[in-house]
């Protein structure tokens, strides 16, 4: 895997969570994949993935033992966001902290930039 400079922050939160995703379906080999696609309410909307293969043109680096990947089209919309990760009851789970987004939907997975 080609390590290239890391394109997001994954917080504590998100690395524990996304570790034990990992252990609980044993993905020893995965790698999370992180990604935009044309969609959602304002445009684009978040993908997160497990896969096992790097393309040649993804982005790829590591953060506190988790390999993360980037295709290239999705990295200019995805430089500098935060991956945070929470408990909470309502409004818990994967949090999308995007400097690049204009405008977010209500419940924060899609955005335009």
């Amino acid at each position: 895997m080609e390590k290239t400079a890391n394109i997001i922050t994954l917080t504590a939160g998100a690395v524990v969570e996304v570790k034990a995703i990992m252990q609980g379906k044993q993905l020893d080999n995965a790698l999370l994949r992180v990604g935009v696609q044309s969609g959602g309410c304002t445009g684009m909307t978040y993908q997160l993935k497990f896969e096992t293969e790097v393309n040649p043109d993804d982005l790829s680096f590591e953060v506190e033992g988790v390999r993360v990947t980037v295709d290239e089209k999705s990295a200019p919309y995805l430089t500098g966001m935060t991956l945070d990760f929470s408990r909470d009851l309502v409004g818990g789970g994967f949090k999308f902290i995007n400097p690049n987004a204009k405008q977010s939907c209500g419940c924060g997975e899609s955005f335009s930039a």
